[in-house]
């Protein structure tokens, strides 16, 4: 395995040319956390030729609905949700500028090809473990569809949080083998 890269939001095209399947990163910026509601109604949105109410390019988006923030904190646990739940939508979104997802577990097959016609990513983060990944966001606040609730849009500003590619721009996975 490579050694870990440090990575910096809004994603370039060279960041993500060096995420090869399997790599450690650690992602700094922000990024944007949204769920099943949240990705469909930006897919509607799109589909309708109306704006979106975040600017999805170069962007991550982390699949997850955080638990509400203790007191003295940012955001509660924050974990990710299973990536396939969004496989419906992400290849639209990754269509629309969006260059990389966070999730757990495996992407269908039409996720994987809009990675590599649209040169994006998608990585893992350890189910399970969405207390310590808290600890990785520095700032929260919802920007989009509040009535969703913990599925509303929020902007995450991340500083190194660490997660692993899981699949690449080349076609590569960390689940084939």
């Amino acid at each position: 395995m490579e050694h870990g890269l440090d990575i910096q939001t809004p994603l370039s095209d060279e960041q993500i040319a060096q995420c090869r399947a399997g790599r450690e990163v650690r992602i700094s910026g922000v990024v944007y956390a949204a769920r099943d509601q949240a990705h469909k109604r930006l897919c509607r949105a799109l589909e309708a030729g109306d704006p979106l109410p975040i600017d999805l390019t170069g962007q991550i988006v982390y699949f997850v609905g955080p638990t509400p923030a203790a007191p003295g904190r940012v955001i509660g646990a924050a974990g990710p949700t299973t990536a396939a739940r969004m496989d419906a939508f992400s290849p639209r979104l990754v269509q629309a500028g969006l260059k990389g997802m966070i999730g757990k577990g495996c992407r269908g097959p039409a996720v994987r090809q809009a990675l590599r016609d649209y040169r994006a990513v998608h990585f893992a983060a350890i189910g399970g473990a969405g207390a310590l990944l808290s600890r990785h966001i520095t700032a929260a606040e919802v920007v989009a569809y509040d009535d969703l609730g913990t599925e509303a849009i929020r902007r995450l500003v991340f500083e190194g949080f660490p997660a692993i590619v899981a699949y690449d721009m080349y076609g590569g996975s960390v689940y084939d083998g």
